[in-house]
Parts: C-alpha cells; structure tokens; sequence
C-alpha cells in the first residue's frame, strides 16, 4: 500500500515571509530520519491556502528532492475550483508526486453529485494516485460514502480518502463501502488509532512534525499486531494531539516547532501568533512530553 502508516502533514517554515528553504529541507530530512511513512507537503497544515502559484509548485519540488524517493510524497493539489485542482495535480505529476492530496471544494457547497463530478474530472484528466479529502469542519461540505464508493470503483487512480471528520460512525460507513483497496486515512491525530482499528490504514498528521518516531512507532506496533502497544503509545501522545488543536492548526504546531528551535514560528495572515495564554498552555504540555 503506496498511501499508509504515518504520513505528515508538513508545515512550511516562512522567513521574513518566504519559503525558508533550507529549514525545510532540513526538517524534511528530520522527518525521514525519524522513521516517517510518507510527506503530504502543501495542506492545510502547510499553509496551502496562503501560498502564490508558484510558492505552492516550489514547495513540492523541495519537498520531492529533499526526500529523493526513501518515502512516498503526496502533494496538496486540491481546489475549489476544479481547473486549477487538475492545473495543481497535472503539475504534482510533472515535478515527481507519489500521488495528489485533493480536498473537497470549499465554499462552493456542492451536491454530492457536484463532488463527483469534480473528482470525476480530475481523475479523467491525471494520470496519478489520487487521495480525496474530506474535512467538513474546514469546507462546510461533507462528502458522503456513497459517493466515495462511486469513485473508488469508477476511478482506478482515486486510490484513497483522508478522512477527517472525526465521526467513526462514518468512518466505519466509509470502510465498509470502498473496496479493501482502497486506503481510508485518519486525518485526524485524535482518531487514528480507532479508524485503524475499524479498518483504517493509517493517518496524514499534525503531531508527527513534532515527534514523527513517535506517531510512526504508533502505526508500527498496530501493523504488525500489538493492539495494546498502540494503545498505549496513542495514550501516550493523546495530550500532544489535543494541544495542536487548541487553537486553529497550524498555529500550535509552528509555535511548538519555534519552541523546540526547528523553525521561526512565523505564519500568514489570516493566521496569527498563538495567544498568551494558549502559549502557556502549550508549554506545560510539551514540557510533560519531554520535548522542552
């Protein structure tokens, strides 16, 4: 399975408000070295939404030459609109993508008819894995699995789901409606454990830029049949997961990252620095962590 195990969503460090390519890389190779499954460079983690053109193609070429093959690179290319979503994946192919990360239309609101349609075009259009990405609580749009069934079986390149709604009711309705082939992932830290334990084949996460050995070792034990040792690993790293979402992601994750000395802690507006007291709850837990 290309798509499995530990994959993270990577952040991009900025620098006086450009790419910092050489903490990038550098982070990168860390993450490798670390034992991380895969990289999905350009998500919402990423930044994607506030990244030009050509910053986007910029950070996947880095981030494809940096890894250099060891692990697979599934490149952010969605859109809400569906030209510049197949523009973005026809171009993860050209530069080398394993596969692309393509999130449900935001905004828009489409049907679920609409969502096929969409996801219809671009796999008709690239000849590429694809992995679909279904976060509501970000698009305002939740794509039913029903219609993901409908892909998997019409499509052979759509290849997986990110799953992030948090729901297990429809993460179990998802599993049980897509072929065995397909990769249903957690793209949730919180709920990766229980996704894989319904059938899920692992989780793209925020956690793994902080302790990538840790959240890989997590998917480890589980996959070769210690239950109990991802247990108590998921347990472990459960208070880690919780602060990467007090605040909007990722300003926890770069605020951590600055306060280990991996990165500035620099963000685009929308986004913000993390509040005073947010910050400081930030701390005591890293620090029980042992990352500070």
């Amino acid at each position: 399975m290309l798509f499995s195990g530990a994959m993270t969503a990577l952040v991009t460090p900025f620098k006086n408000n450009t790419v910092d390519e050489e903490t990038y890389r550098a982070f990168i190779e860390r993450q490798i070295t670390e034992g991380i499954h895969g990289l999905v460079p350009c998500g919402t983690t990423g930044e994607s939404a506030t990244l030009s053109h050509e910053e986007h193609e910029r950070v996947i070429e880095i981030c494809i030459d940096q890894a250099k093959g060891r692990v697979p690179v599934l490149a952010g290319a969605g859109s809400n609109n569906t030209s510049e979503a197949i523009r973005l994946a026809l171009f993860a192919k050209k530069a080398g993508a394993d596969g692309a990360l393509l999130i449900t239309p935001y905004y828009n609101k489409p049907t679920q008819e609409g969502l096929y349609l969409h996801f219809k075009a671009i796999a008709e259009t690239v000849d590429l894995p694809l992995v679909l990405y279904n976060v509501p609580g970000r698009t305002g749009c939740n794509m039913l699995p029903p219609v993901l069934s409908r892909l998997a079986r019409d499509f052979s390149n759509i290849v997986g789901v990110k799953e992030a709604t948090g729901d297990m009711v429809q993460g179990s309705e998802t599993l049980e409606a897509c072929p065995e082939s397909f990769s249903v992932l957690s793209g949730d830290d919180l709920t990766a454990l229980p996704l894989m334990a319904l059938g899920g084949r692992g989780v793209i996460s925020v956690t793994s830029n902080l302790v990538p050995g840790r959240v890989a070792a997590m998917c480890n034990a589980f996959a070769k049949g210690d239950p109990a040792g991802a247990a108590r690993l998921h347990h472990e790293l459960f208070p880690l997961h919780q602060a990467m979402f007090m605040e909007s992601n990722p300003i926890p994750a770069k605020t951590a990252l600055a306060l280990m000395g991996r990165m500035e802690s620099e963000m685009r507006l929308p986004l913000c620095p993390m509040s005073e007291s947010g910050k400081a709850r930030l701390i005591e837990v890293l620090r029980r962590q042992g990352l500070l």
